[in-house]
């Protein structure tokens, strides 16, 4: 099977870098990427916290989850899960 080419990037990475990322990627264990996915998924969550905190200097810890849940997995969703129960 033919290995696929990296994608051009718009962070400005040059072609080499990118070549350079797939094959660190492509050897990389499979337990550290899913690793790296968790880490990743927990700093964007961080970022969102506090980027709710910013813009909601008054709420509570409760609050801020319920904001961040709902905006990540929308109204509809968030209200079948949790409805009107407290976290």
């Amino acid at each position: 099977m033919a290995r696929s080419q990296p994608k051009d990037d718009r962070d400005g990475a040059s072609p080499d870098a990118l070549r350079v990322q797939c094959e660190i990627y492509r050897q990389m264990p499979a337990d550290r990427k899913i690793e790296m996915v968790f880490e990743s998924y927990r700093t964007g969550r961080l970022l969102a916290m506090a980027g709710i905190r910013m813009r909601n200097p008054q709420a509570t810890d409760e609050d801020l989850w319920r904001l961040w849940a709902r905006g990540h997995l929308g109204e509809e969703l968030f209200e079948s899960v949790y409805g009107g129960a407290q976290r």
